[in-house]
């Protein structure tokens, strides 16, 4: 019984938030550029893989490219870096517009416990990053329907995006805990991604030990078994601790808040 009353109060909060995306025009805006976007990458490797393809079975005696190599790979890697300067626009309204509007003393004091607050405050941006994928579905579809591409490839990657994106929501929404400046938790929320998207770089200059340890942190490293068609157990893992501690530490944030005030 209480289990369902914790998951009826996530639910409701996850949906008046979700609803409210759309009462202004930032979701509009949002889902227009992302499709807008995608689209463009879409179509140029489309045909910049035709255009290999038939060079690759001209000196290959007819043997064909593949096109999950050829089209899903690229895509669903451009797809990512996408999100990166996307998710910041979804959740920096969560909690910063609540602090400036000064309801969120309002919503922690109703009777719902903070734990629901964050999880259906998070559970609405992760809904909205749902929406644009599945718009997105019209790629692999076209593909299905005029090319062979593996499904599991397709499948695997789609669902490590989509790990990985609910990963970067998770930061958008720690930081939009942490003030009421949307612009700012925008631009933290950017800085710290990106940081942790290109932190495998310095692996290679790093001794071993520094080396795998920077290569675990990396968000885009754990992405890369999902792409060739694989789920690892140790990728989910980190994408799912990553989202358990980033939504621990906005807890622990707003705890802090509720108390201050």
């Amino acid at each position: 019984m209480k289990f369902n009353s914790m998951a009826g109060n996530i639910w409701t909060i996850a949906r008046r938030d979700f609803r409210s995306y759309f009462t202004t025009p930032t979701a509009y805006i949002i889902l227009a550029l992302f499709l807008a976007i995608m689209g463009y990458m879409f179509f140029n490797m489309l045909a910049y893989f035709n255009e290999q393809a038939m060079n690759y079975q001209s000196y290959n005696m007819g043997k064909a490219m593949s096109i999950s190599e050829g089209v899903i790979r690229p895509l669903y890697g451009n797809m990512n870096v996408i999100l990166l300067f996307f998710t910041p626009a979804i959740t920096m309204r969560l909690f910063a517009e609540e602090r400036k509007n000064q309801t969120l003393q309002l919503l922690m004091t109703s009777p719902v416990s903070l734990s629901e607050i964050v999880l259906g405050k998070f559970l609405s941006s992760a809904l909205f990053v749902l929406v644009m994928l599945g718009v997105t579905l019209i790629y692999p579809a076209i593909l299905m329907v005029y090319g062979n591409p593996d499904l599991g490839t397709l499948l695997t990657s789609i669902l490590g995006t989509y790990l990985l994106t609910a990963c970067l929501l998770t930061t958008g929404v720690l930081f939009s805990a942490m003030t009421e400046n949307q612009i700012v938790a925008v631009f933290l929320t950017i800085c710290v991604n990106f940081l942790l998207w290109i932190i495998s770089w310095s692996a290679y200059s790093a001794g071993p030990f520094w080396s795998e340890l920077l290569m675990q942190v990396s968000l885009i490293n754990h992405f890369m078994n999902f792409s060739q068609g694989m789920i690892n157990t140790t990728d989910v893992i980190y994408y799912l601790s990553f989202i358990f501690f980033g939504l621990f530490l906005t807890h622990r944030v707003l705890d802090s808040f509720r108390w201050r005030s």
